[in-house]
């Protein structure tokens, strides 16, 4: 690989600031566990899938459509 390429020396500046890290290690760690926690545990149990509930099978699409294009106060 051309070592004076953009994308190297890119990739080359990250690798060896991870590879230096002592403490930042330590923060990565903790700030993809907090993303885990959000996007997988927390998506189960508060968000459900509101399309599933009220639209049929195959037809999502034209339920978003005419939710749009209702008006508010119906």
């Amino acid at each position: 690989m051309n070592k004076k390429g953009f994308w190297y020396r890119a990739f080359d500046l990250y690798y060896d600031g991870f590879r230096h890290m002592t403490l930042g290690k330590t923060l990565w760690a903790i700030i993809a566990i907090k993303l885990f926690i959000m996007f997988a545990i927390l998506k189960v149990f508060f968000f459900p899938n509101f399309l599933k509930q009220h639209a049929q099978e195959g037809h999502e699409a034209d339920y978003v459509s005419e939710q749009l294009i209702r008006p508010a106060n119906e």
